[in-house]
């Protein structure tokens, strides 16, 4: 486990505490940070709102790298996504909060994600968001949103070509806390539910400096 100290009134002062929050594993909870590096949990809140300007849901890096004669060339590679939701909640488990996101079924890099309920609009958001993937073939369960939006001719249900995202999401689980299914360590909000699984997607999935 990682070690910060921070000192204030002298020496490294506020700004390497900051400095050390976005460094530090995000399976800790707000109290947990706060009290390893010796700073208020007004402090940590205040900081990680402020990454909320930042974020993206998509992953522009990798779009950027899908030319079109790379796409030309690994066509198959470039065309077939995994999509999937999972749950979690904010404040009470009736309100819950599910993450809708899709992967390259071929490298399980993560493509696009969004928050909402598990309603057809959210599906429809995230849908909008591969657009630009040029996305040919979907996987996903059954679910009756994927079913009625999806053209049958992309579209195989299924949970045979869907493991390398349910691996994802066992990821996600095990490294953020929040999204344990029986856990004490659950967001109050939903603007901090957001910003903190968003980091991790944004720091991790898409390799970005936030």
């Amino acid at each position: 486990m990682r070690k910060y100290h921070v000192r204030f009134g002298g020496g490294l002062g506020e700004k390497a505490g900051m400095t050390s929050l976005a460094a530090y594993p995000t399976a800790s909870g707000i109290r947990d940070t706060a009290r390893v590096l010796r700073i208020s949990t007004d402090t940590v809140l205040s900081e990680l709102r402020k990454k909320e300007a930042t974020l993206e849901s998509v992953n522009a890096a990798l779009l950027r790298t899908l030319n079109p004669d790379e796409v030309r060339v690994d066509i198959e590679r470039a065309g077939e996504a995994e999509m999937d939701e999972m749950w979690s909640f904010v404040g009470k488990k009736k309100d819950q909060r599910w993450l809708w996101h899709a992967i390259d079924h071929c490298t399980g890099a993560v493509l696009a994600y969004v928050f909402g309920r598990r309603k057809d609009d959210v599906f429809l958001q995230l849908k909008g968001l591969l657009e630009p993937f040029k996305i040919t073939r979907f996987y996903t369960d059954s679910w009756g949103a994927y079913t009625r939006h999806l053209d049958p001719a992309e579209h195989k249900p299924g949970k045979h070509n869907t493991q390398k995202i349910e691996r994802k999401h066992l990821t996600l689980r095990t490294r953020i806390k929040r999204l344990v299914r029986k856990t004490i360590c659950f967001s109050k909000t939903t603007q901090m539910h957001d910003i903190v699984i968003g980091l991790f997607v944004n720091r991790y999935a898409f390799g970005r400096a936030v």
